[in-house]
């Protein structure tokens, strides 16, 4: 759910925001599960910029998600809460043997509502989690594992859901949210429904400062530059890219497909993602 400000500044004329009244009255994350998350600035061991872009921003304590559920049997939802570092919600489970973990918000989810995960077949309403072999064709599927075991990989951000086309004695075949149509090995874990926060495409930050809080510092275009600064830089007032764009290193960029045509997963994906 979103809401838009009353435009009583700059800033919160073409704000929009996420609604906080769904999440759940808590001023700090559950201790047990969270570890302290340094800032690199974006530099690598030699304190040298290897990702532009990045510096500043607030204080972030990371929460270690369940992606791999330890925990297989009955828990009940005590929060919903807001997570900086990725742009769904989070829930808190504590399981039946009084355990806690976090998970990825599921549509739908209410606190005190109980979800299962299982090895074996269990009801499919969302939130459940059992492997593929068991979840009936059609159902839409999020935090999917690719490798048996390894937790979800894939099928993870907001709003994001796959679906289960068919089965076979192996694989099932998912559609992608990207259109891409794959093979995922049949005894994999999935959760049933879709990732939570459809609405987060929607946001509007309202102003650059913003986005500092974020750690996200300000991007330059490269027609801007001067010619030794970027490959799109110099000319007489404002130009184009000069042909097919490129990064400040020369690279094509803003299309130019990086996947490895002889990739030893491609024999997995059926059908290649939308254009």
């Amino acid at each position: 759910m979103l809401k838009q400000s009353k435009p009583v500044t700059p800033g919160t004329r073409f704000l929009v925001q996420i609604d906080t009244k769904q999440f759940t009255t808590t001023n700090k994350p559950y201790k047990k599960l969270t570890s302290p998350l340094k800032s690199s600035n974006g530099r690598d061991s030699f304190g040298h910029i290897s990702c532009r872009h990045k510096g500043g921003g607030h204080k972030k304590l990371y929460r270690h998600i369940s992606f791999k559920r330890q925990f297989f049997g009955d828990s009940t939802v005590k929060t919903i809460e807001y997570d900086p570092n990725r742009n769904c919600f989070i829930s808190l489970l504590q399981n039946s043997d009084g355990s806690h973990e976090y998970i990825i918000a599921f549509q739908g989810i209410t606190v005190g509502q109980t979800i299962t995960s299982s090895r074996q077949e269990c009801d499919f309403t969302n939130g459940n989690t059992m492997p593929l072999q068991f979840i009936p064709l059609g159902l839409n599927i999020h935090n999917i594992e690719l490798k048996p075991g390894a937790g979800g990989k894939i099928v993870r951000s907001a709003g994001a859901f796959g679906t289960l086309i068919s089965k076979d004695d192996e694989n099932a075949m998912i559609r992608m949210p990207s259109g891409e149509v794959r093979y995922v090995p049949i005894l994999c874990f999935a959760t049933i429904g879709a990732v939570s926060n459809p609405d987060y495409k929607n946001v509007s930050i309202g102003k650059a400062g913003r986005k500092r809080w974020m750690g996200i510092r300000p991007t330059v275009r490269g027609v801007a530059m001067n010619p030794i600064d970027h490959p799109h830089g110099g000319g007489e007032g404002k130009t184009g890219t000069g042909g097919a764009p490129v990064t400040p290193w020369g690279k094509p960029t803003k299309g130019y497909k990086t996947r490895k045509k002889n990739k030893i997963t491609n024999k997995f994906i059926v059908k290649k993602r939308s254009k």
